[in-house]
């Protein structure tokens, strides 16, 4: 596997990741077929762990963007294929955990967990304006 290989699967999970908190979310708040027609709204009405499932859903997607944009422009910018590739693990790991400790509503683990997620990234765009 060449090392673009590597970030096209990191991506790739990390554009995923949020849709198994998703169906985590319908799954444990009852949704059915039927609900299907408008499901922001159930989601919006869920409680406990369909709530937190869809909260981690939410964040997920908010903090996509970063990564993405992290992964990509340090790939342009030629910054050692290994670095990449360890805090992009790091992120899809960390933003796991961080799932686990939001549906065990374990919150003071969590914000930690979310910090050191946010914190692949921002490592990565730190480093490409060292090249620069």
């Amino acid at each position: 596997m060449s090392g673009i290989d590597g970030i096209i699967y990191l991506i790739l999970i990390a554009c995923l990741l949020p849709y198994v908190f998703t169906i985590i979310a319908k799954v444990s708040g009852g949704f059915k077929l039927a609900d299907n027609q408008n499901p922001r709204d159930f989601l919006a009405k869920s409680t406990g762990l369909s709530a937190r499932a869809n909260a981690v859903q939410q964040n997920s997607f908010e903090s996509l963007p970063l990564f993405i944009a992290a992964v990509l422009m340090a790939e342009y910018m030629v910054v050692s294929q290994h670095l990449i590739m360890m805090l992009g693990i790091a992120y899809i790991v960390l933003r796991i955990i961080y799932g686990i400790c939001y549906l065990a509503n374990i919150s003071a683990l969590r914000s930690i967990i979310w910090f050191l997620s946010m914190a692949c990234p921002i490592i990565l765009l730190l480093l490409i304006i060292r090249i620069v």
